[in-house]
């Protein structure tokens, strides 16, 4: 199960740069996680200082 990017993201790019397979990327201002290329290990959630990240 693929993590997802909630609205509270802030934008500050913390996660993209933890995510060991740049499943991360910003789009209109926010930062959305590929579900295909993500590997649910949760490395972005553990950095966000909003928790933005969760598993769906």
């Amino acid at each position: 199960m693929a993590y997802k990017i909630s609205d509270d993201c802030i934008a500050c790019g913390a996660c993209a740069e933890e995510c060991p397979v740049d499943a991360i990327s910003e789009k209109d201002g926010k930062y959305v996680i590929d579900a295909d290329t993500c590997i649910d290990c949760g490395s972005c959630a553990s950095v966000c200082p909003v928790d933005a990240p969760a598993a769906e």
